[in-house]
């Protein structure tokens, strides 16, 4: 047994403690300076959107995402602009989520909050999955929740060897969204609800390798990259890749590490083939090998509720259009606001940070169909419209 195989439980359980420290960040979303908390320039053929908000990880507001979206369109109209660029400050993160302690303690003072909030969180996301000129996000750091949703709906996601991607929101009582239940499903084998269910971080390359980034470029070529997409000419879509291409092809960072979960590969898709979160759960234990057992472990910490609306989702999802997924996850979004798990998860996690949440209803078996039909139907009139 090698040194790496005695530490990797260890470091499993930091990258779980890591991740709870990400969620902490996000708590922290008071914005002090007077810098704008966006930047929107126009800067050769492109129009670059930069998310400023580098001392809490770049999370995103709702003034933020109304900033965005004007922009957007914009510039998706301009003749003189023939691409966007999205990227966030700073060197740790490109955008580790949207505003979520906010969103928590708006419950009593502001209720209407977490309707706009995600009305135009999703808006944006769907603008940038039918944007008609090339997209393309840096990913460069922490890229979680609605940094996701600001780029994996785009043509182009950049990734770096400091990327890191996850979707923990089922740790805080909530569910994979921002169109989570599109691309989840739709990436390689089973590994979408295996990412979806336990928020198994991907770094570096692997962003790369298990679909979620087009693209990987080492970090320190961002700046030339930038330039050189910059200097182009009215550029099409296939000009914006030869670029991203050739940057891709000088990359030598980690090229010939075969991708983190390729030797579980077996293991997820079959486990995480089931259709039900009981059914998982005894996949995984009877599976019994080291990486079963630490995705059991993980899963037995999330939300039970959580856990039942997120599978749902994902198997709903991998059929939907993308327009039909956000009616659905708005619908969801609403629901988890109604409900005990994403206050109690926030408190946990954000606020007192005992990372000990009660969830409600504490056992699977205790969850309806009754109760997860109720957070899927018809919001009526106040449904989304996209």
């Amino acid at each position: 047994m090698g040194l790496s195989e005695v530490l990797r439980p260890v470091s499993r359980f930091n990258s779980f403690k890591r991740t709870q420290i990400i969620l902490q960040h996000l708590g922290m979303s008071k914005h002090t300076n007077s810098e704008p908390e966006v930047l929107l320039e126009r800067k050769g053929c492109a129009g670059v959107m930069t998310l400023n908000r580098p001392k809490v990880l770049n999370t995103l507001t709702l003034s933020m995402i109304r900033k965005i979206y004007s922009q957007l369109k914009k510039w998706e109209q301009e003749s003189e602009t023939s691409l966007i660029i999205m990227k966030g400050a700073g060197e740790k993160a490109f955008c580790a989520g949207g505003d979520i302690r906010v969103l928590a303690e708006s419950r009593k003072t502001e209720p209407k909050l977490s309707q706009d909030l995600f009305r135009e969180e999703y808006i944006l996301n769907y603008a940038i999955g039918t944007c008609q000129k090339p997209y393309v996000a840096l990913i460069h750091g922490i890229t979680m929740g609605g940094g996701v949703g600001l780029s994996v709906h785009g043509q182009f996601r950049v990734a770096t060897e400091k990327t890191l991607f996850a979707m923990p929101e089922t740790a805080i009582g909530f569910f994979p969204d921002v169109g989570g239940g599109y691309f989840l499903p739709r990436l390689p084998g089973k590994v979408g609800y295996l990412l979806a269910l336990t928020g198994f971080r991907l770094k570096g390359r692997d962003v790369q390798k298990g679909g979620i980034a087009t693209h990987f470029v080492d970090s320190d070529k961002l700046t030339m990259l930038e330039k050189d997409l910059l200097a182009l000419k009215s550029p099409s879509k296939e000009n914006v890749a030869e670029v991203l291409d050739a940057y891709q092809k000088k990359s030598k960072i980690d090229q010939d590490k075969p991708f983190v979960l390729e030797e579980h590969m077996d293991c997820i898709n079959r486990c995480f083939s089931a259709s039900t979160v009981e059914q998982i759960i005894q996949n995984l234990q009877e599976d019994g090998s080291r990486f079963a057992l630490e995705q059991l472990k993980t899963i037995k910490k999330m939300s039970p509720a959580s856990l039942k609306i997120t599978l749902r989702q994902i198997m709903e999802g991998s059929s939907k259009s993308l327009s039909e997924v956000f009616i659905m996850e708005y619908r969801l979004s609403q629901a988890c606001m109604r409900g005990h798990d994403f206050y109690e998860g926030v408190r946990a996690v954000l606020v007192d940070k005992d990372q000990n949440p009660k969830w409600k209803p504490a056992r699977l078996e205790e969850i309806t169909d009754e109760f997860l039909n109720d957070c899927f139907k018809s919001l009526g009139s106040s449904d989304l419209k996209l």
